[in-house]
């Protein structure tokens, strides 16, 4: 019997906060910098556009314009900055994607390690041996290429 009376005291919140969210309108609106789909209240919407100029901008794009703000070596108003911010995105959708994701990722993390291994600020951050050396002997690199993967992903 008790079982049924907590079943129905959680009933009637969640019927009662069902009935408000079905009362509150929502309208899906489209980021005019990156073209994000949002749902919003007709009241926030209205204050964006109010914001920027009637564009509407999504939450991302407006913490990357007021980013670009502050960012900036010279004072630009938050039209410019929302300005430079729509033709980066702009270039940024007009790229096409590449022919092999996989392979263009692999590439792209080979040519970050590489960088990262050949910086002089990442010789002076490896751990030196606690043994100690002799005099004129080589210390081994942290790290060496034994071999490539790729064979490996094609399937060989």
């Amino acid at each position: 019997m008790s079982a049924t009376v907590l079943s129905d005291t959680i009933l009637e919140p969640q019927t009662a906060s069902t009935k408000l969210i079905v009362h509150m309108e929502a309208e899906f609106v489209k980021c005019d910098c990156c073209g994000l789909t949002e749902e919003c209240t007709p009241a926030y919407i209205e204050r964006v556009r109010e914001r920027y100029s009637g564009n509407w901008i999504c939450g991302l794009c407006s913490e990357a314009i007021n980013y670009e703000i502050l960012r900036s070596d010279s004072l630009i108003t938050a039209e410019e900055a929302m300005e430079n911010h729509m033709n980066l995105c702009k270039k940024f959708t007009a790229l096409k994607p590449p022919p092999n994701p996989t392979v263009h990722l692999i590439t792209a993390m080979r040519q970050i390690l590489k960088r990262s291994l050949d910086s002089p600020s990442s010789r002076a951050l490896r751990s030196m041996p606690t043994s100690p050396t002799k005099k004129g002997s080589r210390v081994p690199p942290a790290l060496t290429r034994t071999g490539s993967f790729f064979s490996s992903l094609s399937g060989s």
